[in-house]
């Protein structure tokens, strides 16, 4: 946890954060949360409402997708606002944010992550590697 009260996770919704290991964000997504997900980060964090996210869905209906927007809700991905008299939603962190929130989970959940690190350093292309090294450069400057 960062001295500010908030931990590093960029998508931890604690204020202040007092998890121990933070897992905000690091829920596993079903095919049709991750496509919901997919339309919510696509809209760069506007809320929407279901109704604007089913229409984008329109062979699922306009309830499927509502409980889906409420699970995701509740795994704690997404966050839910009343306006006037709707619903809105909009994505917690970025999907980048919630790719390296379970990128942390998978590492800290093994017994060998310096080989699973390896392994996944291996397999990035050219242009992945260089803005990996550009990170890890940037970490070390601060």
């Amino acid at each position: 946890m960062a001295e500010t009260g908030r931990c590093d996770n960029p998508m931890c919704s604690c204020d202040p954060c007092t998890c121990g290991q933070c897992a905000c964000g690091a829920a596993r997504l079903g095919g049709l949360e991750r496509r919901v997900m997919e339309i919510l980060w696509t809209h760069g964090g506007d809320e929407l409402t279901a109704r604007n996210v089913a229409d984008v869905l329109p062979d699922y209906a306009y309830t499927t997708v509502a409980t889906v927007l409420d699970r995701l809700v509740h795994k704690g991905i997404v966050r839910r606002r009343m306006v006037d008299r709707s619903v809105r939603f909009a994505p917690l962190g970025s999907q980048g944010a919630y790719a390296a929130v379970l990128m942390r989970e998978a590492l800290s959940e093994g017994r060998d992550s310096a080989t699973a690190l390896t392994q996944f350093v291996g397999s990035l292309s050219a242009e992945e590697a260089a803005v990996l090294r550009a990170s890890m450069e940037d970490r070390r400057g601060r």
